[in-house]
């Protein structure tokens, strides 16, 4: 990846407030930001979830399709 595109991935975490910055001389030195990353690892968690549900739905479904074509 170039450095660029590295950059502006990180300003996109910052901006979503994942990530912090501090510079100091031409260094600048990345982050976490614990709170924000358990939000977001929560957020995935209850996606997960719901679309673990949903396939299982979905896959009964074309079960009980295929079983009435039989």
């Amino acid at each position: 990846m170039a450095l660029p595109s590295f950059t502006q991935h990180l300003g996109v975490l910052e901006h979503a407030g994942l990530v912090r910055s501090r510079k100091r001389g031409r260094v600048r030195t990345y982050e976490l930001v614990p709170d924000a990353v358990d939000a977001a690892r929560h957020w995935l968690e209850v996606q997960r979830d719901l679309w673990n549900t949903r396939l299982d739905q979905l896959d009964a479904h074309l079960l009980t399709l295929e079983e009435s074509r039989r």
